[in-house]
């Protein structure tokens, strides 16, 4: 009965959404160029659960929620998530049946190699699990792109070295990335070395909201010792290096006999001058060195950016000549993580400011301008809907990067979780319907300007943990009932999703 009302209801989605704005006509997955895939994104720790089960080590993660819960919003944590481990079966008949072309997820290091490194012992349960993993979206018709790391760190490896503040990460992460390609290889075709590096350095080393949360005890009384004006950098430095060790074995040893592609996922949020100031100007641009360029500059021409050169100075980590030369290029292709725009403004440092890298940019980044935001803001306070962004983001980084083949890895809104809310009420979710129309709309506005776009990955499939807030934030097109033995419900995005992939369906919405 709820997908007859479903059925029934979705056609009257455009009418709600236009108002007496001219359209701007229809669009569905026709509008792009053949063979351009749409898939949903996940990540392990978010989404598998049975945390203790089948041999899988213990993760950062797992460390974090449990010694720290106060500083997850919920107080929760990922031991059961939304149980794909036992449910993966059931999520990829969803999937295909949502017309999905393919699936993003992440292999827990941790379930493969428990203690972090070959020396530790080859988790044969973990091994078997991604293979059926992997063979039933195959045989789904759904095409697996695999993250090797989002997060999760085996928590052996920050016990024994301090995990990515040691250069003793690239080769444990090396043979990890080796093992996956050998045993998956055959059937994976995309992969990804790191997800968001950028952001495994800003929250878990600048200012610890987020796993290993390491910070200066200047910046949080919570932090769990560290020091926000070096760590930053280090982890990055060797979060890159661990990724163009693992590119290069791959291409030197199992590219041309599994003619797969292999590269990483960087974060971005869109950054506008607050006002054409120059110095707001270049404020904006500061900010985006210190977010995207900080790794796209080494994976285009082996050196961190000048703006972070000069600002930094010696607490950046410096490429030898053999490092530069492994990082320069180490990538096939390069996923985008986008949600949001910003604005920013020049921030001049204060003299007797410590050093940290939140405010070593000198930019001021805020979500108003002139008491106006710069878009709806439904949940979380750094979100902020700007579908202009992405399509902007993707010019700049065609004219600056000579025009990368890319993948949008990440992109989606959420909304709150409302006890209170019906079943019913909780599955219609006509904003995030609005959300991804737009950013599709502008996605197809920068193929025309030429940018080399070849995919587009949904966050989320299903509702899930998300990080440090918890199951406060639903991001899914699934509805995962947390209170009802976790059983899913399509909410209204998904059937839209579905016929917006359906290529006789046409879909309407406002001008944007």
């Amino acid at each position: 009965m709820r997908y007859l009302l479903f059925s029934l209801f979705l056609p009257l989605v455009s009418s709600l959404i236009i108002n007496t704005s001219p359209q701007i006509g229809p669009l569905n997955r026709k509008d792009f160029p053949n063979g351009f895939i749409f898939g949903t994104s996940s990540s392990a720790y978010q989404y598998e659960g049975a945390a203790t089960e089948g041999g899988r080590g213990t993760s950062i993660w797992d460390t974090f929620t449990h010694q720290y819960p106060e500083k997850i919003m919920d107080g929760n944590n990922g031991d059961v998530a939304v149980d794909s481990y036992h449910r993966f079966k059931e999520d990829a008949e969803m999937m295909k049946d949502m017309n999905l072309d393919a699936y993003r997820f992440s292999i827990s290091w941790s379930r493969i190699l428990p203690k972090g490194k070959l020396s530790g012992g080859i988790n044969q349960d973990g091994i078997d699990y991604y293979n059926n993993l992997i063979d039933e979206l195959l045989a789904n018709g759904l095409q697996p792109f695999v993250t090797l790391f989002h997060w999760d760190l085996p928590q052996s490896l920050e016990d024994e070295y301090g995990g990515f503040l040691s250069p003793l990460i690239i080769k444990d992460f090396q043979d990890y990335a080796e093992l996956c390609f050998k045993t998956f290889g055959d059937r994976i075709k995309h992969w990804i070395t790191l997800n968001e590096p950028w952001s495994y350095s800003r929250y878990g080393y600048a200012d610890g909201k987020m796993a290993p949360g390491r910070c200066s005890s200047w910046l949080s009384p919570n932090c769990t010792g560290g020091d926000s004006g070096t760590e930053p950098y280090l982890t990055a430095h060797y979060q890159l290096l661990a990724h163009a060790a693992a590119v290069n074995v791959y291409k030197t040893k199992y590219k041309n006999s599994q003619n797969g592609l292999i590269g990483i996922t960087l974060f971005i949020t869109w950054f506008v001058p607050l006002s054409d100031n120059k110095l707001n100007q270049k404020a904006a641009e500061r900010a985006t060195d210190f977010m995207f360029g900080w790794f796209m500059d080494p994976l285009t021409n082996g050196d961190y950016p000048k703006t972070m050169r000069g600002l930094v100075k010696s607490r950046l980590p410096k490429f030898t000549k053999e490092q530069s030369r492994l990082v320069n290029g180490s990538f096939d292709f390069i996923g985008i993580n986008y949600y949001s725009s910003g604005y920013a403004s020049d921030a001049p440092q204060l003299s007797n400011a410590d050093a940290s890298y939140l405010t070593d940019s000198l930019s001021q980044i805020s979500f108003s301008r002139n008491g106006k935001s710069i878009g709806v803001n439904i949940a979380s306070d750094w979100l902020y809907v700007y579908p202009k962004g992405l399509r902007d983001f993707l010019i700049y980084t065609k004219q600056k990067y000579n025009n990368p083949l890319i993948y949008i890895t990440e992109n989606g809104i959420n909304e709150y979780d409302d006890p209170s809310l019906s079943l019913e009420e909780s599955l219609l979710d006509i904003y995030r319907i609005d959300y991804h129309y737009r950013h599709l709309f502008y996605l197809r506005e920068s193929i025309k300007a030429g940018v080399n776009v070849k995919g587009y990955f949904a966050w989320s499939f299903l509702d899930n943990f998300e990080w440090h807030e918890g199951y406060t934030m639903r991001f899914g097109m699934i509805f995962v009932d947390y209170k009802n033995d976790l059983k899913r419900y399509q909410k209204l995005s998904a059937s839209w999703f579905k016929n917006f992939l359906t290529t006789d369906t046409k879909l309407y919405i406002d001008s944007i």
